[in-house]
């Protein structure tokens, strides 16, 4: 039986079990979506822009665990996933982009549409090819399904000209990848496991750091066992919370440049950190040749380029979290630690992060979210990037049940909204939760219109303080006070300097409330605390429709504790006063 190469495409995807294809149509890519009319088994989601489309794909596969798969026509329709492939592929989220391109003949022509998308994106993605020959095509989408989910998971991008779409060639499809080779050892020697069980023997301040890389194996379960054998206290990156209970009692906190005191307290003077699933990215580390001055440093990490490449550590592991987690988990003893736990949890109890938040009954960062970790126990929550972000990580409560998606290595705004569409698409009996701030939610916000025509009742929450808020802090604390292209009430007939709110300010644009109601979906507005509880409780409890809940938080209200720049992380600014 003779197939074109857009129906060998539908058949690829029904092989991989893609049940979900975030997907927007063009000329280059028609036959593509020719060959998927009527195909029950895949349903076909159309955002409103490639950049909302790739973000939906993302939080599909990061909520869902599968590989999320998009297609999108060529020229402008591939270069819009480009922001997209970046945010994913920096937090290693299995992802395949198929865009369409002109024919083979007329590459290199610039044929109107056309662009090198592979060029374009070979630096920030896993891999990326171009299908030249349709007797091609079968092999390079199975390679590229492995390419996506193995190793260090990462995005494919496939560029599938015109008339490789429309070439008819045998059907088939490989059961096994093109390629065939074996795959490295990952695992833990035995005598990298006890080189690290001497360390642990000489230590009386272990500390383990967690990094997304335990949440990408679904290592949390292993993890927790590890952490109730040995007794050692866990810090996490803003990517690794959640790889055990934030209720836990050996959870310290998140570290970095906006951790807690405790977290950055105990990685400055521990003298054992056991690092796993760690890019030490500058977000965490603060001053590099300061950061665990005290420490002996393991590193576990699946990606060997990673090891040592930002901190020099004492032993490099390049191994998958899991399968170290588990070696750890069989040879590591039981420990006594009564005293180092006891100082980290005086730690916690001296410098509690929600002293930072001076206003106990206003419409505070804190309290929202407080809120928010009451309303379900069984939940997906995304965030934008920027303040929003920063709260969210900082008091958000995470289980085994309760995930949180967010643009972690590229900080992408405009992530929150279209990736909290994804998740509840992919997870439709949780309760899906995007905490985006009033300048991100604006940059994706024609993706309400996606989530009303697909009955999607996602909850919005817009923390509006009317700025760039994480520039603004910045600019208050580092930069005088000289608010910048930071104010989201700016108009023309403003001054040119300002340095603060005040009472004269224009009103915000746009009205998030009549602007969600023009798209169909529910509109809340919060300016007391009293509202939070019912507001929250009434859009959990609209069925179809997503609700945007608007609450109006402190102008300039501040992301505390801060590691001031070039700051070792003990340097912590803890308060507005300071």
């Amino acid at each position: 039986m003779l197939l074109t190469g857009a129906q060998l495409f539908v058949k690829a995807l029904l092989a991989e079990k893609v049940d979900t294809l975030f997907a927007y149509p063009g000329g280059q890519a028609i036959d593509l979506f020719d060959a998927l009319y009527g195909v029950e088994e895949i349903q076909v989601v159309l955002p409103r822009h490639e950049q909302g489309l790739i973000h939906a794909a993302d939080g599909y596969a990061r909520s869902t665990g599968k590989v999320g798969v998009c297609l999108v026509t060529s020229g402008p329709g591939a270069t819009n996933l480009v922001t997209g492939i970046a945010t994913a592929n920096y937090d290693c989220v299995p992802l395949i982009c198929f865009t369409g391109q002109v024919p083979t003949a007329l590459i290199g022509n610039h044929a109107f549409q056309e662009v090198d998308i592979v060029d374009i994106t070979k630096s920030i993605c896993k891999y990326a090819v171009t299908v030249r020959r349709r007797e091609d095509l079968p092999t390079v989408i199975r390679k590229a399904f492995h390419i996506a989910r193995s190793g260090k998971p990462g995005v494919v991008v496939v560029d599938l000209p015109k008339d490789i779409q429309q070439a008819l060639l045998e059907d088939s499809y490989p059961p096994q990848p093109g390629n065939r080779e074996c795959p490295p050892d990952m695992s833990v020697s035995p005598k990298q496991l006890k080189r690290v069980t001497e360390c642990l023997k000489k230590a009386r301040r272990p500390l383990f750091l967690l990094g997304g890389g335990v949440n990408i194996s679904h290592a949390q379960e292993e993890m927790r066992a590890l952490v109730a054998k040995t007794g050692i206290p866990v810090v996490t990156t803003i990517m690794g919370k959640g790889a055990i209970a934030t209720d836990h009692p050996l959870y310290v906190g998140n570290l970095g440049i906006h951790g807690s005191y405790a977290a950055n307290t105990a990685v400055s003077e521990c003298d054992l950190l056991l690092a796993i699933g760690v890019r030490f990215n500058d977000r965490i580390t603060g001053k590099v040749n300061e950061f665990a001055p005290k420490a002996s440093i393991v590193c576990i990490n699946i990606d060997p380029a990673s090891l040592s490449k930002n901190i020099a550590v004492d032993i490099s592991i390049a191994a998958d979290a899991k399968d170290a987690i588990l070696s750890l988990l069989a040879e590591m003893p039981p420990l006594d630690l009564k005293n180092w736990q006891a100082q980290i949890d005086r730690w916690k109890r001296e410098h509690p992060l929600s002293a930072s938040q001076n206003e106990p009954c206003g419409v505070t960062p804190f309290a929202i979210i407080r809120e928010i970790n009451k309303l379900s126990d069984n939940a997906v929550i995304t965030t934008d990037v920027g303040q929003n972000q920063l709260w969210a990580t900082q008091f958000l409560e995470l289980s085994s049940q309760k995930q949180l998606l967010t643009s972690g290595g590229l900080g992408t705004m405009g992530y929150g909204l279209p990736a909290a569409l994804g998740a509840k698409l992919g997870n439709p009996d949780k309760d899906v939760i995007a905490i985006c701030g009033d300048g991100g939610i604006q940059m994706n916000i024609q993706e309400l219109a996606t989530a009303v025509v697909y009955e999607l009742p996602v909850i919005v929450c817009i923390l509006n303080n009317g700025y760039l808020g994480n520039v603004r802090q910045w600019q208050e604390m580092f930069f005088d006070r000289r608010y910048s292209a930071t104010c989201m009430r700016y108009r023309k007939s403003c001054p040119a300097a300002c340095s603060h709110p005040s009472a004269c300010c224009p009103e915000y644009t746009p009205d998030f409330i009549r602007l969600a109601e023009s798209y169909g979906a529910k509109g809340i507005r919060v300016r007391h605390f009293a509202e939070i509880h019912s507001a929250l409780q009434e859009a959990k409890n609209t069925p179809k429709v997503p609700t945007i809940i608007e609450f109006l938080i402190e102008r300039e209200g501040n992301v505390l504790p801060i590691v001031p720049p070039g700051k070792p992380l003990r340097d912590m600014i803890l308060a507005d006063t300071e």
